[in-house]
Parts: structure tokens; C-alpha cells; sequence
């Protein structure tokens, strides 16, 4: 089995998304282009594309928050620091939907005993057709178990770190995805479910 080693965000212009994360997250850059999300080698890392955004991405970030105030700060913080409020359908929910400069959506969740000490990184999100089919795919490339399965959402145990999350959506998916997990080195394709 292998292992997550980085969450990878293409982009237009990634300089100022590497800043924008280390300072949202309070993490060390690692090099130009990553943030540092542990003591080891596992990052956000950011490359750069041509293609620019141009629909909600399938995958997303989802931030931890220790309190309601936490979850204030955190917004207030990721406001000053560039992002934006957007609205992807949410409706009233209670965390917080934001975009960071370069219109990669990401949620300020509220405090959930599941993402207590991991990390300022809760999950990182899937949209999918079949949740189910992507966390056995997913569990199969690395080695983490599935935790939680229902027909609307399931999900893979990181131990002390994110969560890998699937949730059920009717869209197709109908552009490469601009956020890849990296396993071990190779970026692996999210299945077409």
C-alpha cells in the first residue's frame, strides 16, 4: 500500500496561492511552490497550468476550527488575506464557503469532535457520483481504511491527519480536476463517477 503525500493545486499564477495558504494555515512553506502540512513530507503543493478555472472544483479543502470563535478568526484571517465568500449552492449550513485568490473553493467548517487535533486541515472533499466506489477505489491506492459509508457520503480515516472525503452529486464531472491527491509521487485520477 501506499500513501497521500500531497494535495496538489494547479493554477494560473501559484506564487501567491503558496503565500495565501502558509499564511491562512500558519505553516512553513517547503520551497517555492508547498506548504508544509506536517512534520514529514506532506504538502500542499502548487504547479502551475494553463488552463484557466472555469467551474467549481470537484475537490476542495475543508478547514478545522476548534471553537466558534476559531471559525470567525479563520474567516476573518482568510478575508484579509484575498478570499471571498461564494455561493455553490450551500444554502444555510453552518460553515462557511469561501474562494481563495485563485477561485479554489474551500469550506471554514464549525468544530466537529472527528477534526480535533489533526491539524488546520479537516478533509479534503470529493464531489462524486458514487461515493462509495471512490473511497474502495481510494482505500485500495492507499491504504486507508473506510471509516464511514452511506449512499450520500463516505469517507477514509487519515490517522492524525485529514480526512479523504466523498460526497454524493449529480453533476458529471466535465474538466480535468485542478486539485489531484498525489500518492507516493503519482497524481491519481479521480474515477469518472
Amino acid at each position: 500500500m501506499t500513501g497521500i503525500r500531497e494535495v496538489l493545486i494547479e493554477s494560473t499564477d501559484p506564487a501567491p496561492l503558496v503565500t495565501f495558504w502558509s499564511e491562512l494555515l500558519q505553516l512553513p512553506t517547503a520551497g517555492d511552490n508547498a506548504v508544509r502540512l506536517y512534520d514529514d513530507d506532506m504538502c500542499l503543493r502548487f504547479a502551475t497550468t494553463d488552463e484557466p478555472k472555469r467551474v467549481k472544483n470537484r475537490l476542495h479543502l475543508d478547514l478545522a476550527s476548534t471553537s466558534a470563535d476559531h471559525q470567525a478568526d479563520l474567516v476573518r484571517r482568510a478575508r484579509a488575506l484575498g478570499a471571498e465568500p461564494v455561493d455553490i449552492g450551500q444554502g444555510d449550513v453552518p460553515w462557511v464557503v469561501l474562494s481563495d485568490p485563485g477561485g479554489n473553493e474551500f469550506c471554514v467548517l464549525e468544530p466537529r469532535d472527528e477534526y480535533r487535533d489533526i491539524g488546520p486541515i479537516a478533509a479534503v472533499v470529493f464531489d462524486a457520483r458514487d461515493p462509495s466506489a471512490q473511497a474502495r477505489y481510494w482505500s485500495d491506492m492507499t491504504g486507508l481504511p473506510v471509516t464511514r459509508a452511506h449512499p450520500a457520503y463516505a469517507s477514509l480515516r487519515h490517522q492524525s491527519r485529514f480526512w479523504v472525503e466523498f460526497i454524493w452529486v449529480d453533476e458529471p464531472k466535465t474538466v480535468r480536476n485542478r486539485l489531484h491527491l498525489v500518492v507516493d509521487g503519482t497524481a491519481l485520477p479521480q474515477l469518472d463517477l
